[in-house]
């Protein structure tokens, strides 16, 4: 995926609100939406630098995106967890996840389950059985090159592994699709110090059959596409 405005640069003063960021731009102070609801660990020291987007869109109250940060060690990483299933749209539509070939048919937002859920894909072929494709978005590292997911105590990310479990209880295919948005990651594991009760999760749904494949992305100011296959570990 290309963005469809080139980004521009600026350095970070401070996110607050969750939802917003003021950044420096040339001298001035300007408000941007952060589109992540996460913790944000390591994607957002003061000073960093960042690259954001901006809206023709006149209703928007903040016109600028937080896109992407740039951190000391050189590593890109996408702020923006929506672009993870853009990214996952582009990649299975163009057949480049090889465990996912084959279906020929792709639905996004799909309802399903027992706890009022939305799928993020759901794929179906005729000979195949139907398989339902969750996407998460992987930024923190921590050590050298280890990637996790959650960064913080997630009970909708529980919710959803449990629907994937009822998924494969019966009878269609279920996996996680971790997008890692993190140039620095090198391998990716649930985050059993920061959310237990999701990494417990996760391993009995390995045990049930759910598929969890890790794909990192190729990130700069022009654009991302998911890239190659990362280890996952338990």
């Amino acid at each position: 995926m290309q963005f469809s405005s080139s980004l521009q640069p600026a350095r970070l003063i401070h996110r607050y609100k969750r939802f917003l960021a003021d950044v420096t731009v040339q001298g001035n102070t300007l408000t941007l939406h952060c589109p992540n609801t996460g913790k944000m660990t390591g994607c957002a020291e003061p000073d960093s630098l960042i690259y954001f987007s901006t809206s023709n869109n006149a209703k928007r109250k903040y016109a600028h995106t937080w896109e992407l940060t740039k951190t000391a060690a050189g590593d890109f990483i996408c702020v923006n967890t929506a672009r993870a299933n853009e990214l996952a749209a582009e990649a299975l539509a163009g057949g480049d996840i090889p465990e996912f070939a084959g279906y020929h048919q792709i639905q996004p937002e799909v309802r399903y389950g027992q706890e009022g859920s939305r799928i993020d894909f759901l794929l179906s072929a005729g000979s195949k059985p139907d398989c339902y494709i969750e996407v998460k978005s992987v930024t923190l590292l921590e050590g050298q090159d280890r990637g996790y997911f959650p960064d913080t105590v997630s009970v909708r990310a529980q919710k959803h592994v449990r629907e994937l479990i009822a998924c494969r209880q019966a009878g269609y295919r279920a996996a996680i699709l971790f997008c890692v948005l993190h140039t620095g990651i090198e391998r990716v594991s649930p985050a059993t110090h920061l959310d237990p009760d999701y990494a417990a999760l996760l391993s009995r749904a390995v045990a049930a059959g759910v598929e969890c494949l890790a794909w990192q992305a190729e990130i700069s100011p022009r654009g991302m596409r998911l890239v190659r296959p990362l280890p996952f570990t338990l």
